[in-house]
């Protein structure tokens, strides 16, 4: 990645990566939106940092945070799908408006320490 790659690229090269039907009728099951963010991050080498299914608003969704890139080009991103069914959205936590984008970077932190304590 490099490090004129700004928010919105890295957002949209992570969407293109996920390009899949829109499913619209069919429960989005964990293993689905697993198996799916799990090929996206592998594909822009990025990081999970948790998942959980959360109720928002009106929906129940699938939500993941992920961190891409190092130093100056490190990057937080929340990955959210309604559990019953739509497309993925990615966004850059600092434009995220979910409750979870905000401790996603605590996250980050305790990812870090723990692998220097491995």
């Amino acid at each position: 990645m490099s490090a004129e790659l700004d928010d919105a690229a890295l957002e949209s090269m992570l969407a293109e990566s996920l390009v899949e039907p829109e499913i619209k009728t069919v429960t989005v099951t964990e293993d689905d939106f697993t198996a799916v963010m799990t090929e996206a991050l592998e594909a822009v080498g990025g990081r999970l940092l948790f998942k959980s299914r959360v109720q928002d608003k009106d929906q129940e969704q699938h939500v993941a945070a992920a961190s891409v890139g190092e130093g100056s080009e490190f990057r937080i991103l929340l990955l959210t799908q309604p559990v019953g069914g739509g497309a993925l959205k990615v966004e850059s936590i600092a434009k995220s408006n979910h409750p979870l984008a905000r401790i996603a970077p605590a996250y980050a932190g305790l990812m870090d320490v723990l692998q220097a304590a491995a």
